[in-house]
């Protein structure tokens, strides 16, 4: 059986990395916890708590990739602690919780501008927690860094709908990126033969990683 793990179900990416997984014949089992429950679907498995934390320590079934689509911004959590426990505790936790129970590959969301030595907030923290995931020591790590991501979001972010066309005209890896091909590449990537143990992909090369 083929069961993968998939947090942040929900978001803008996560919700059509969803869609295509429970199309793919090769999944028979997706394990996706959230804060608010999912429409019925076939293949997924929803636990529901508010604190994704406790929804990953108990599990026990086997898995054999993890995906991660956690990712918000400090607006919209409210405060720079609560950025962090979604953008880099609850994604190490995943990391975690898909190594105990025997995942082989993890696959993550993260951001373009990861550096752990940033000057900035955001970039800082995505970059702590690629360096977090590395020392897991995962057989496969691939993390992939979109620039601004295009889409239609359940909550709109006002900034981003400002930002939209101008990042849309921007060249290589700072321009604007459809959240359905960061999906896209997210599943395509898990399913490649062999690969580096971290795998790096950037935001304008994206595109050619689409089959």
């Amino acid at each position: 059986m083929n069961r993968v793990l998939l947090t942040g179900a929900t978001g803008l990416v996560g919700s059509h990395l969803l869609r295509l997984l429970i199309d793919d014949p090769r999944i028979d089992e997706i394990i996706a916890p959230t804060r608010r429950p999912l429409p019925e679907m076939r293949k997924v498995v929803n636990p529901v708590e508010a604190d994704l934390t406790d929804v990953l320590r108990p599990l026990k079934a086997s898995l054999d990739t993890v995906f991660c689509c956690l990712g918000t911004t400090r607006k919209q959590a409210g405060s720079k602690e609560a950025f962090v426990h979604v953008d880099y505790t609850l994604v190490i936790d995943s990391g975690l919780s898909g190594l105990r129970l025997g995942a082989k590959q993890m696959l993550v969301v993260s951001a373009h501008g990861a550096n752990r030595h940033s000057p900035f907030f955001y970039n800082r923290v995505k970059g702590e927690m690629e360096n977090a995931l590395r020392h897991q020591g995962w057989p496969r790590l691939t993390l992939v860094r979109p620039s601004l991501l295009l889409g239609e979001r359940k909550n709109k972010r006002g900034a981003e709908r400002l930002l939209a066309p101008i990042f849309g005209l921007l060249p290589g890896h700072w321009r604007a990126v459809q959240a359905r091909d960061v999906a896209q590449c997210l599943h395509d990537q898990a399913f490649l033969p062999g690969g580096n143990n971290v795998n790096i992909i950037e935001s304008g090369d994206i595109p050619r990683h689409l089959r």
